[in-house]
């Protein structure tokens, strides 16, 4: 689940088969089976979308034996633009690069 969360903050959608290929991977380069420079290739066939329940799951932290250290958990916001753009506005400004543009 952490392999899945990590690639998914790189803009990846990553499915739970493709995340244990990932792992296996981070795991081989941590110990330099894999080494520095290698070039490595995952091949994954599946799409994150088809397991919604598994990545709400981690995000929220409701996944039995899990621990969800890239958490990013839902918001329930009102369904207004203000309530939206408020959100935005405070995630943003809890990040550092975003309070140097504030």
């Amino acid at each position: 689940a952490t392999a899945a969360a990590l690639a998914d903050k790189t803009g990846m959608y990553a499915c739970p088969h493709t995340a244990v290929a990932l792992a296996a991977l981070c795991k081989l380069r941590q110990n330099n089976t894999i080494q520095p420079g290698a070039r490595v290739v995952v091949i994954s066939t599946a799409h994150g979308l088809k397991f919604s329940g598994f990545k709400s799951g981690y995000h929220a932290g409701s996944l039995p034996l899990v621990t969800s250290d890239y958490a990013n958990p839902p918001l329930q916001l009102p369904a207004t633009a203000a309530a939206v753009r408020a959100a935005l506005d405070s995630r943003l400004a809890s990040l550092p690069a975003a309070r140097a543009r504030v």
